[in-house]
């Protein structure tokens, strides 16, 4: 776990300069597979290109209104954290499309944001534009 301070990022950011890198936005169902080999060539012909994934797109749908069905969903949606992550992306936006209950879809939901913290991904959740934190 790092102890740096968030103004550590200042003097980070001191030191950047721009990249001849054009960032997009990645729609998983535009993904073949989320196996690393794929995601590895994947990265490095987005690179080759001159792209940079920020965002990894996904929509979700916690539609089954059981324990089961979420569990299933919220596994579904972990790959996708560990996709962003191996790609690069900086970010991966949530889209709930359909939601049965919502009382047992939120903690899976936290859970979520919590593995795309440690993983190194802001989860941003669409249905209403926050971030999940």
């Amino acid at each position: 776990m790092s102890t740096t301070q968030s103004d550590g990022i200042e003097a980070t950011l001191r030191g950047c300069r721009p990249a001849e890198i054009d960032p997009i936005v990645v729609d998983a169902a535009d993904l073949e597979s989320t196996a690393p080999e794929h995601l590895r060539d994947l990265k490095a012909e987005f690179s080759a290109r001159g792209y940079q994934p920020a965002t990894l797109s996904v929509a979700a749908r916690f539609d089954g209104g059981d324990t089961l069905a979420t569990q299933r969903e919220a596994d579904r949606l972990r790959e996708f954290v560990r996709a962003a992550s191996f790609l690069g992306a900086g970010r991966i936006e949530i889209r709930l499309d359909e939601v049965a209950d919502r009382d047992a879809a939120e903690p899976a939901l936290s859970a979520l944001a919590e593995r795309a913290r440690r993983e190194g991904v802001e989860l941003v959740r669409v249905d209403d534009g926050s971030a999940a934190a």
